[in-house]
């Protein structure tokens, strides 16, 4: 079947404009649920059966595969099979009658607004850095926290995507969908300067296509190096949590809803097809209003408890 998954591959690629991410993850689904049909004694799609489709679901549970992978490799087979049955190689989609794995929800991680300003804080001058790469490092991260965007919508920012006039940037998201987000005049001053400073001496014409953001070599950064960044400058600002290029992105969304922001702006900077995506940082900020409500509701218990102790602060008297 091996011809069958090129061809709904080059499918998704030509009519449905999927990302090579997701290309190559599908690859591999698809590639593990053929290898497992054909240890099955099954080399044809007109083979399958729903009960057969189903145990290849459970065998990627036993083997201790997440929900959200599990969730994933399903959607590449239900696509697989509708693709085939819409071609009229088969007559009926096994996976029709076939229920998704039960997804826990994990809250994001999130930064506090401190932690993120020391964070920013880090990048600074070291000896032997003729390039100027901290003020790199420093407007990535900059950017990253002033616009919520991917790591791959970061690294394939253009210099024609910014209109810092506007204090607007054009970001190409999932399935190459554009959107427009504001970006702040921080972000946008120390674009300027890393374009002056530090991109005038690393851009190689032929190499950069006007990517914004180099590496020492001149040539596009890649998701690797902006997760080191990230993580080495989290590791100075002595953040002892997990933290990667994402965390920025879910510490954006957070602290814009616990200001106000409304949920469907919020939706559209991110760039969620479904709001519920977005939804899942109302929850973080319920969180967070229940935190300050136990910190400073004078009928909460840790409130109570507080102000017990500011008053027997207050009396007490020296010696």
């Amino acid at each position: 079947m091996k011809h069958l998954v090129d061809e709904y591959l080059h499918h998704l690629s030509l009519e449905k404009n999927a990302s090579p991410n997701t290309l190559s993850s599908y690859r591999r689904d698809l590639e593990r649920y053929c290898g497992f049909l054909h240890a099955d004694g099954i080399d044809v799609p007109q083979q399958i059966t729903t009960e057969r489709a189903a145990r290849f679901l459970s065998a990627l549970q036993r083997d201790g595969l997440a929900a959200p992978s599990v969730m994933r490799c399903l959607s590449a087979v239900r696509g697989f099979h509708r693709f085939l049955l819409a071609d009229g190689i088969t007559t009926v989609d096994p996976t029709s009658t076939l229920d998704s794995p039960r997804r826990r929800r994990s809250l994001p991680g999130v930064l506090s607004r401190d932690e993120v300003e020391q964070i920013l804080a880090q990048p600074a001058p070291t000896p032997g850095d003729k390039k100027h790469l901290w003020v790199r490092d420093k407007a990535i991260l900059e950017v990253l926290y002033a616009t919520g965007i991917r790591v791959s919508e970061l690294i394939t920012l253009r210099q024609a995507h910014l209109y810092a006039e506007e204090g607007m940037v054009k970001v190409f998201g999932k399935g190459s969908k554009e959107r427009l987000v504001p970006i702040g005049p921080s972000a946008l001053d120390w674009i300027a300067r890393y374009r002056a400073e530090c991109r005038i001496l690393l851009q190689r014409r032929m190499a950069t296509q006007d990517v914004l953001f180099l590496n020492a070599r001149g040539t596009p950064l890649t998701r690797v190096a902006i997760w080191q960044i990230v993580q080495r400058f989290a590791g100075q600002a002595g953040i002892t949590h997990n933290v990667h290029p994402h965390t920025f992105r879910h510490s954006f969304a957070t602290h814009l809803l616990e200001g106000g922001a409304d949920l469907r702006a919020v939706q559209e900077m991110l760039g969620h097809a479904d709001i519920s995506t977005t939804q899942v940082y109302t929850h973080i900020d319920r969180t967070y209003l229940k935190q300050e409500y136990d910190r400073f509701h004078p009928r909460s218990g840790f409130g109570e408890q507080h102000a017990r102790i500011s008053t027997t602060e207050d009396v007490q008297t020296p010696g």
